[in-house]
């Protein structure tokens, strides 16, 4: 169409905050400072929210500044930057007959203030302006008073947070802002405060998963790697008194409950699976490394046709799920186990090789 538009599409492997993206925090932080753990725990249960700007780039900043507020856990709901109504999902999110979906909605159409009434949490954004002023805080507001095009800026909610307050933390922004601290570093000290929070929340969940993984002697060449323990909800609170998040976090509040509501949201079930799989794919390296150590033809000798036929036939579903699957496993280790194939294929009669090399 004669125009050139050069753009990066975020990689998986990216680090959380380190997309060349504008980084967004001051949209949300300055009118919004007091309440900012309230909107990390919106995010982190992937609570549906709409938020209302003046413009589609501040719906837009303030909706990805929401989203990676979590990092460096990944947010497994829907967002949509700038929503409008000619969405083709427009119809389904603006029905009252079903509850709201796990979605954060961008819009700058004062249309939408009274066709989401119905929405548990409203962000209504003013005209931002950075200046040395103090921002006049906004106030958490019942979602009843939601009515007027007029709405005055504040978030309409009825949740109660899990945590208290870190008046530190505002304090220190806000004393900030009065110095004309550059907006850059107002920023970075936002969102070390959030990592470091997300971080408090995520490491009890991480060592217990660590333990649901079966001990690296149970991993034999002869076996199907064993199974990884299941997730359980209660065997995870019982170890939060001792490997709470109370060990890397000053702020009080109730950690169970939030918890509870966590296991509930899209952004536990994203993050077990993939952990899950990770772990998986882990055993499956394991098996791998501990069968290519493993004396193969040795094993063979006083098998029967039938064993070593099956033998053959699984290293090669392993080999091939693990070049399929990219496992990383270590180096010539796939190499090494393709030759002993080899070598103990070749040790059986010639029409069994045959019919094992047509496969």
């Amino acid at each position: 169409m004669g125009v050139v538009m050069q753009v990066r599409i975020p990689s998986k492997n990216d680090k959380p905050g380190g997309s060349p993206e504008k980084q967004a925090q001051k949209e949300v932080g300055l009118s919004f400072l007091i309440h900012l753990q309230m909107l990390w725990e919106l995010m982190l249960l992937g609570e549906p929210v709409v938020v209302m700007a003046p413009s589609p780039t501040v719906s837009s900043e303030t909706v990805l500044a929401l989203v990676s507020s979590i990092a460096p856990l990944r947010y497994c709901c829907d967002y949509r930057p700038y929503f409008t109504i000619h969405d083709t999902e427009f119809k389904e999110y603006t029905t009252r007959t079903q509850a709201p979906p796990n979605v954060i909605l961008g819009v700058t159409n004062p249309f939408f203030i009274k066709t989401f009434q119905s929405w548990p949490h409203i962000i209504r954004l003013g005209e931002l302006k950075m200046s040395g002023d103090l921002p006049k805080q906004v106030k958490v507001k019942k979602l009843a008073k939601l009515k007027t095009l007029d709405t005055k800026p504040g978030i309409y909610t009825a949740h109660k947070m899990f945590l208290q307050k870190d008046k530190s933390l505002i304090k220190r922004l806000l004393k900030g802002i009065q110095r004309k601290r550059p907006s850059e570093v107002q920023s970075a000290i936002l969102r070390r405060h959030l990592l470091e929070l997300t971080q408090s929340f995520i490491i009890p969940l991480e060592r217990y998963l660590a333990s649901l993984m079966p001990l690296q002697r149970s991993v034999t060449p002869w076996k199907t790697p064993p199974q990884i323990r299941p997730f359980s909800q209660e065997e995870f609170m019982g170890t939060l008194e001792h490997a709470g998040p109370q060990l890397t976090s000053v702020l009080k509040g109730d950690w169970v409950g939030l918890y509870r509501k966590f296991f509930r949201s899209p952004n536990f079930d994203g993050w077990y699976r993939l952990r899950h799989r990770e772990m998986t794919q882990k055993l499956e390296c394991l098996h791998l490394e501990v069968v290519c150590d493993a004396d193969l033809l040795g094993w063979t000798k006083d098998k029967s046709e039938v064993e070593i036929v099956d033998l053959v036939l699984k290293l090669r579903e392993k080999l091939m799920k693990a070049g399929k699957q990219q496992l990383p496993v270590k180096e010539g280790v796939l190499e090494k186990l393709e030759g002993y194939l080899q070598t103990v294929i070749s040790s059986l009669p010639e029409d069994l090789q045959t019919v094992l090399h047509r496969y």
